[in-house]
Order: structure tokens, then C-alpha cells, then sequence
């Protein structure tokens, strides 16, 4: 029989990603037909594309004709970005910018999806009209993307968000999660960054945003520019951490604080909270308590599983 192909169409970048897997699932429950595109990761679920391909972009664009495309591939990793500028610059700008001008091609509204490290952390909170001052590369690759998107496609949203967790398919996927390991194997002292404020944001969260944007829009064309969501709960990694261990009722002393600003690596802005008014003037957001949030992350990677049975038993 006749399965009902849902009419509003959206398409989704690094659909493979953390995020990109959020945003896929929250449109597809939500009676949108979603199409995702991954490169590494990609098959079988995902359109494998390379992003720096214009032709293979170009083609699958002007195939499934998207109403909507949210972009979330990128190079995230701060200490990457440094060490490999050109290709980062290539996913981070150039493929913003081309995926920009084949959305404006099919009147695509386009959600690029960008960072608080575009500020330098200096004078918080930041609203989407404060001047930018990325301190590191990748707070510059993803500020010139940003720019790049607006320029070629007026049609666009920019959406500025922070840290992110969720459901993560390795630890290593989210600089929230890869602390879990420290965190459970207490019998080692760990030290932990008590000097950058984060605020915590759970992909789910992000992903319904997106898809409200996205639904919004779709009934009125002047929901376009720069936008911040953000949790609103306010940690350093060591604060991150203990709410870890508090969570899955783990000690915590082994965690030391370490207050100074760290050396290594790329620089970071010490508070760069995000002023989401804007989104949550037009009555848009969701926002899930970081330890449900956490819990449900990473409660498959807990070690010691006597914990589970208290828990769920």
C-alpha cells in the first residue's frame, strides 16, 4: 500500500555527526522526509557526499529539491583546525559557501550551523549583534563560513550554539562525554579545567530548535539572520564532571580543579554565553536538565554495571 511520503523535504549535512544524527531523527519524527549526507561514516543510512565535491552537491541539491538544508559538517576540533588550516578552511568556509549558493539555486532556506567561539569570552552575554573576536582558528574558519553563507544565500539562518553532548556513538564524539573515563576510574587522580565557563547543550535540544526555525519559517520568509541557542547551565569541565559522578552516584574527589588558563593547545574565550531572547522571543527552544541529559548519554559506557540494576530494576 501507498506509504504517505511526507511533502516538506530537508536535507542535512554531517548527518553521520553527533548533531547531524539529532537533527536527522528530529525532523524525520516530526513528518519531514530527511535526507542525510555523511562522507566516512555514510553508508548504508546516509547519501555519501563530499562536500568539497560542487558537482556531487550541485546534483543531489537539485535531485531531491530540499526546502530546507541544515548544514552540520565541519571541523570542530579546535586543536585540529590548528593543525590542519587548509583543510578545515575548505569544509569550514568553501563548502559552506558553495552549499550557500545551491540552496539559493532551489530556494532552499539554509540553517549553517556555527559557534560561541566566535567571541573572545571577554564580556558575556552575547547577543547575535555583539561584534565577533575569535580567538582561535576554528573561531575564525566558522566565522568566515558564517559571513560566506549570508553573502551568497540572504536566505539563510545562522545558528550560534555551544558545547555539545547526547548520545554519542564513541566517547570521543562530544568534549562533554570524553571525560566519562576519568570520571569512573576513580582509583586515579584527574585533573580538570575549572577555568572556562561552559554552558552544556544537549543535541536534542539543538535539533528541535532547528526544526522549529525551520518550521517557522516556512510560514513567514522574515525568519532569517543570526540566532543563539545555548543550555543555560553554567560549568567548568571539573563542575561538568562531578554533575558526571553525581549522576551515576560515582565518587568525585579524585577530580582536581585547576583554575589557572590552560597553556596547550588552541586558545580558548574564558565565558562566551550565548543570549538566546531572540529564539525564545518567537517561541522557540527546549532545553533538558544536564544530569537527565547525561545520564541518558552515557549510561551504555558505564563500567561497573551493578549500577544499572539499581537504576532501572
Amino acid at each position: 500500500e501507498d506509504v504517505d511520503i511526507p511533502s516538506r523535504r530537508v536535507l542535512i549535512t554531517g548527518a553521520t555527526g553527533l548533531l547531524g544524527r539529532a537533527v536527522f531523527k528530529e525532523f524525520k519524527e516530526n513528518n519531514w522526509n530527511a535526507v542525510g549526507c555523511g562522507y566516512r561514516r555514510a553508508q548504508p543510512r546516509f547519501e555519501q557526499i563530499n562536500l568539497l565535491d560542487s558537482i556531487a552537491v550541485h546534483d543531489i541539491i537539485h535531485d531531491f529539491q530540499p526546502h530546507v538544508i541544515v548544514h552540520c559538517a565541519a571541523e570542530r576540533r579546535p586543536d585540529v583546525v590548528e593543525s590542519q588550516p587548509d583543510a578545515a578552511s575548505q569544509l569550514n568556509v568553501a563548502a559552506s559557501a558553495n552549499l550557500a549558493k545551491e540552496a539559493a539555486g532551489v530556494g532552499a532556506f539554509l540553517i549553517y550551523i556555527s559557534t560561541d567561539y566566535v567571541f573572545d569570552g571577554t564580556s558575556p552575554p552575547y547577543k547575535e549583534t555583539d561584534v565577533p573576536n575569535p580567538l582561535n582558528l576554528y573561531g575564525k574558519t566558522k566565522l568566515e563560513g558564517e559571513k560566506a553563507v549570508l553573502e551568497n544565500n540572504e536566505e539563510t539562518a545562522v545558528l550560534r550554539i555551544p558545547v555539545l553532548y547526547g548520545e554519542v556513538e564513541r566517547l570521543e564524539e562530544s568534549a562533554v562525554t570524553v571525560m566519562f573515563d576519568k570520571v569512573q576510574f576513580s582509583n586515579k587522580s584527574a585533573n580538570m579545567d575549572h577555568w572556562q565557563q561552559r554552558f552544556p547543550t544537549n543535541v536534542k535540544d539543538v535539533a528541535a530548535v532547528c526544526r522549529q526555525l525551520a518550521e517557522k519559517r516556512m510560514l513567514d520568509p522574515s525568519i532569517k539572520g543570526t540566532f543563539h541557542w545555548s543550555g543555560n547551565e553554567q560549568m567548568t569541565k571539573y563542575e561538568m564532571a562531578c554533575a558526571i559522578a553525581d549522576a551515576f552516584n560515582l565518587p568525585s574527589s579524585h577530580l582536581r580543579p585547576i583554575t589557572d588558563s590552560p597553556v596547550v593547545g588552541a586558545l580558548r574565550p574564558k565565558n562566551a554565553q550565548l543570549d538566546c531572547s531572540k529564539l525564545e522571543m518567537l517561541g522557540i527552544g527546549q532545553r533538558t536538565p544536564f544530569r537527565a541529559g547525561i545520564r541518558e548519554s552515557l549510561w551504555p559506557f558505564l563500567v561497573d554495571k551493578r549500577w544499572r540494576q539499581t537504576v532501572f530494576h
